[in-house]
């Protein structure tokens, strides 16, 4: 792909917060195929606005509400109707690229949304490992007729009955820089979950609080294949179990407090 490839009717939005070490590379990855790359910033305190304006991206302020209201706002500030959602720490790859270009230029697409695989890169790595875990999002859609979802907590493209179509190449997921980036990940996550998602009953809790933490390790180390990742990804799977349990767990604590005080005199 070349500086010179024809730009396509398409807006590239991608949500960002102090994010100068990643985000250059995905905005660097569409540029040149994309009419448009709009930023919105949550409130960045280092060089990320510096680093967007200088690749052309336009880069707009809009305080935080969550992924889901956040998504949406950016949806908003697409010229295109057809947008590709990215997030900062996301990197499509040439062959992705190539696919979108291959789709797009052919005219309108024949479904109203696709899906994108993002297999996970560890820290220091250039590419996902053998067997890598991967995500597999709508990310390329129809704003007139699809959107994220308006939840604070989930980053899901709502597709209702529209058919969903699936790109074949990927785009690599750097989720996490350092095991310390990747706990503070997983407490702000926590925290969001355990304010947000249903009440359930103490003693609901408690039974899965014994259970939550193996359960996720297996999940984790098995069935997402960290068990390919040698130590890296057996500590992964450590924090993953672990963000299991203490989403379990903080979900307890605000119940228990919530409870009312039957000893109380009334």
């Amino acid at each position: 792909m070349t500086n010179d490839t024809k730009k396509l009717p398409l807006s590239c939005f991608i949500i960002a917060m102090n994010e100068e070490d990643r985000i250059g590379r995905t905005i660097e990855a569409v540029r040149h195929f994309v009419d448009e790359v709009v930023v919105i910033d949550s409130g960045s305190t280092d060089k990320t606005q510096e680093i967007c304006r200088s690749l052309g991206a336009t880069f707009l302020h809009n305080d935080w509400s969550g992924y889901g209201p956040q998504k949406n706002f950016g949806e908003d500030q697409c010229k295109h109707d057809w947008v590709l959602n990215l997030d900062a720490d996301e990197v499509p790859t040439s062959a992705l690229c190539e696919e979108i270009i291959t789709l797009m230029s052919a005219g309108e697409p024949q479904l109203s949304c696709y899906s994108i695989y993002f297999p996970t890169v560890y820290p220091g790595a250039k590419k996902p490992r053998p067997f890598a875990d991967y995500h597999n999002y709508i990310r390329l859609y129809d704003r007139r007729k699809v959107r994220f979802s308006n939840s604070a907590v989930h980053d899901t493209v709502t597709s209702g009955d529209y058919q969903i179509g699936q790109l074949k190449a990927p785009a690599y997921h750097y989720s996490y820089r350092s095991l310390s980036h990747l706990l503070e990940k997983f407490n702000f996550y926590t925290d969001l979950q355990a304010n947000t998602m249903k009440r359930r009953a103490i003693w609901k809790l408690k039974l899965r609080l014994l259970s939550e933490f193996p359960l996720g390790f297996l999940k984790f180390y098995i069935l997402r294949r960290h068990i390919t990742g040698g130590f890296e990804g057996f500590t992964r799977a450590l924090a993953g179990a672990s963000f299991r349990h203490f989403r379990i767990a903080k979900m307890l604590e605000l119940a228990q407090k919530q409870r009312p005080d039957h000893t109380q005199k009334k």
